[in-house]
């Protein structure tokens, strides 16, 4: 008896995204989780969406910096009790 080896493609498990894409948002993460501030992720942000060769990287790193700040200010919102 034998297995089937059951191939996927690049597109099925990155749902049809670049891998820097990835890349990029794991790098914000990253940043976020060691203590990099948001003003500071903000900052890099502007200058990896400028300078950084890869569109798929820039926008996975922007993407999760939003999230990021979306995140922050949701906390910010429910300790002050402005989310009610």
């Amino acid at each position: 008896m034998s297995l089937t080896t059951i191939a996927t493609g690049i597109n099925d498990i990155t749902g049809d995204h670049d891998p820097d894409y990835y890349a990029g948002r794991a790098d914000a993460y990253d940043e976020h989780a060691a203590g990099t501030s948001l003003p500071v992720l903000l900052a890099r942000s502007d200058a990896i969406t400028d300078w950084h060769p890869s569109y798929g990287y820039a926008a996975g790193y922007a993407y999760r910096v939003a999230e990021i700040r979306r995140e922050e200010s949701a906390v910010i919102d429910s300790q002050t009790g402005a989310a009610s």
